[in-house]
Parts: C-alpha cells; sequence; structure tokens
C-alpha cells in the first residue's frame, strides 16, 4: 500500500514548476491531489507553459487522483470555494502545501528599492503572501478537524542572508514568520507548519529563459548546481509520510538536507546540497 493512500492533500499554483512536481510526488505516494491555479486547458496565464489540467493527469498517470480547480487565489471567494468543494467531496483535508506565488506576472528586474516599480508589491504580496495567508485561512477550520494534518509553506530561505531583490527577500520573509506563526497557534491541534526552501529549480519558465530544455540543460553552465522540482516535490512527500514530522513544526527546512535525512535523490539520480546565496 503506498504510503498517503486515503490521504487528501490540496497544492495550489500547481499548473506548473514546484507546484505541479509538489502534487504529482505526493499523488505517487498515493494521495488525492487537488491542484489550482489560473492556467487551464486552451488558457494559460500569459501563455506559460503547463495547466492545472495537465498536472491533475500527471499525478493519476503517477498513481494517484488529481482533481483541477481553477482558482485565482487574489479572489477570496474563489480560495473559500474550492476549500468547500473539498470538504463536500471528501469531507476532510490532510496536507495543505501553500506554494501559489503571483511574482512571475511581472518581469522582476534587481535595482535598488527606490528605483523598482510599487507594482512589484501586488505580484509579491497581493498575489503571493496574501494568497497564502487567505488559503490558510479558508482551509485551517477543515484541517482542524482532523487529529493531525500538515501545512507547509514554499519560500526561499538561506539562514537570513539577503536575497538581492528587495520585494523577494521581504515577501520570502514574510512567509516564514506565516508558518512560523501558524506554528505557534496550531500545535493544540496537533498540525505541523513548516516552510520548505528549494534549491535552483530547472522550472519550465527557468528552462525556456535560458534557452534549454531538460534534456540538454547541462549545457547551460549557470544550471551547474539546478535541481528539478521534483526534488522538492520528494522533500515534501517524505514529509508528509513521516510520523514524526510534528517535531520539525516551525522550522525552515531547505531541500537538500531533507535529501540526505530521508536518503532520497533527484530524478536523476542525483544529490544535489542544500542551496545558498554564497
Amino acid at each position: 500500500m503506498k504510503s498517503l493512500t486515503g490521504k487528501v492533500a490540496l497544492v495550489t499554483g500547481a499548473s506548473r514548476g514546484a507546484g505541479r512536481a509538489i502534487a504529482v510526488e505526493l499523488g505517487r505516494a498515493g494521495a488525492t491531489v487537488y491542484v489550482t491555479g489560473r492556467s487551464t486547458k486552451g488558457r494559460s496565464t500569459q501563455n506559460f507553459p503547463g495547466t492545472i489540467d495537465d498536472t491533475a493527469a500527471q499525478i493519476d498517470e503517477a498513481g494517484g487522483k488529481g482533481i483541477a480547480i481553477q482558482c485565482d487565489h487574489t479572489i477570496d471567494s474563489e480560495t473559500e470555494a474550492v476549500i468547500e468543494q473539498i470538504r463536500k467531496e471528501q469531507g476532510k483535508l490532510d496536507i495543505l502545501i501553500n506554494n501559489v506565488w503571483g511574482g512571475h506576472d511581472l518581469i522582476v528586474k534587481h535595482g535598488a528599492f527606490w528605483e523598482l516599480p510599487l507594482e512589484i508589491w501586488d505580484t509579491m504580496f497581493t498575489a503571493g503572501v496574501r494568497a497564502q495567508l487567505a488559503t490558510n485561512h479558508f482551509a485551517i477550520p477543515l484541517l482542524r478537524e482532523n487529529k493531525e494534518a500538515l501545512i507547509i509553506h514554499t519560500t526561499f530561505w538561506d539562514d537570513g542572508k539577503y536575497t538581492g531583490q528587495f520585494y523577494y527577500d521581504l515577501a520570502k520573509n514574510a512567509l516564514v514568520r506565516m508558518a512560523y506563526g501558524l506554528s505557534e497557534e496550531l500545535k493544540q491541534d496537533g498540525i505541523a507548519v513548516m516552510s520548505i526552501s528549494p534549491g535552483f529549480m530547472r522550472t519550465e519558465l527557468v528552462l525556456e529563459h535560458m534557452g534549454v530544455d531538460e534534456e540538454n540543460w547541462q549545457e547551460s553552465e549557470d544550471l551547474r548546481k539546478s535541481e528539478t522540482p521534483y526534488y522538492v516535490g520528494r522533500a515534501i512527500t517524505e514529509l508528509a509520510m513521516d510520523p514524526g514530522v510534528m517535531k520539525k513544526t516551525g522550522q525552515v527546512l531547505k531541500a537538500g538536507d531533507l535529501a540526505k535525512e530521508y536518503d532520497f535523490t533527484d530524478v536523476d539520480g542525483r544529490y544535489i546540497p542544500p542551496f545558498t546565496l554564497g
């Protein structure tokens, strides 16, 4: 029997990238996985590669059950409707992966804070931080009905080092504190909450930007230390299967550290050390 058989998960922002890979890996372990996003078959956001329908199909192919729900997580009523649909169809929610992120909607340039457009705030905070907060707001009452559940926020963290982009740095640190605060509030419910930081991922958008694909990414020197999104997907799946995961609540964890602890590799068999900014 697969370890997550009978478990119900929700992965937000799962049209592509880390969200898709996390959802697929949870499905591979036997979970029923709801996936949300704005991109649906024939209507992909900004014509980006990938949709929630593609992800749901890939979950099914991996051995799980994928259910796609179109949702713009900046609209609270749509987020609430997702949770109500899960309640109606499943009667419970075991795993919430807060991955929705609006930071790709605007080409974010590096530069001094006072030189950057204020609209970056909206892509990082309204469509990122607040979108994850709203999902928590509606999902936690359902999660609390379980004896144990898991909430994970995907973020970026390198021991407090500055990322070099003001808004990105501020938003990612806000997600870390959100997870920590929730871990304190939900301890008595036995719900583990933590932040997971992947390394430099070869997402569809990164590969497209670099002018390579997954077959020839080694040709790019910039991608030498990169990992597939499935690496963090496997990290999160291991956490979801760990009966002692409550010991990690409130922590910020790196995919590379979890690979060593749980003894897994990326899809190509490589162990990639925890990413660091240097």
